[in-house]
């Protein structure tokens, strides 16, 4: 069944794989952006102005960077909402988080260990326990609402990727899965560290509740595993060419 949406029915073409494809390719072009692709003056160039700002090919890359991890928020709650082994769904987020922190500290300070920034799977799991917290504990709703507040707190003291902002869009897009007007403007709201990652809510909007070819272990792993390859990946590039 179709969830919710503002778009009318016929087009609403995209499948969750696409989804998915969306945002790997928007992640890539931003890390590819800031990590290399900054360092050469062509790309920080300013192209022409739009109002008061100098747009240049560096400003391009990071306004279609900023759709991804709404995206990926939107995809964790609907693997939540739809998964047939809720734990394995948390051990997996986990693993990642764990595998990737070390390249991602590589990748963006060049040293294994840095604990002043957590990658964004670290925030994944943390908003996946919130989500947790808000179907296991409907029951019991003053421990519910001490375990959604600590989670947060968590989620600011581990200085992970978008902190409780991540957290906070996260549990919003479950909560309010079924309203889309609204949760397509508190979404906007959210990420006001840059309207631009509003825009994630027009192919957000244009889901229509299929998986698509994104099917079996190998490509499901493949996706999470793109994360911190492409890591390593830029990591390698920024040592050979002395970034």
């Amino acid at each position: 069944m179709e969830p919710p949406s503002l778009a009318p029915d016929r087009y609403r073409v995209l499948s969750g794989s696409a989804l998915k494809v969306i945002a790997v390719v928007s992640m890539l072009v931003d890390h590819t952006a800031k990590r290399i692709l900054a360092h050469y003056p062509w790309f920080v160039r300013p192209l022409y102005r739009f109002g008061q700002t100098d747009v240049s090919w560096y400003v391009l890359s990071e306004s279609f960077g900023r759709i991804a991890f709404p995206i990926f928020c939107f995809l964790l709650v609907e693997g939540f909402v739809h998964t047939h082994d809720r734990r394995r769904y948390g051990i997996n987020l986990l693993i990642f988080a764990l595998v990737s922190e070390p390249i991602f500290d590589l990748c963006r300070m060049l040293t294994p260990f840095d604990p002043t920034y957590q990658n964004v799977f670290v925030t994944l799991f943390v908003s996946y326990l919130g989500l947790c917290a808000l179907e296991g504990l409907r029951d019991r709703p003053a421990l519910r609402a001490g375990a959604v507040v600590g989670l947060a707190l968590v989620s600011m003291g581990s200085l992970c990727d978008y902190g409780p902002r991540g957290y906070a869009m996260v549990l919003m897009l479950y909560a309010l899965r079924d309203q889309p007007v609204i949760k397509t403007a508190l979404g906007c709201c959210i990420t006001t560290s840059t309207w631009r990652a509003g825009l994630a809510f027009v192919p957000i909007n244009l889901y229509n509740g299929q998986r698509g070819f994104i099917r079996g272990p190998v490509l499901k792993y493949a996706f999470y595993a793109f994360y911190p390859l492409h890591l390593f990946v830029l990591w390698q590039l920024r040592v050979r060419l002395g970034f």
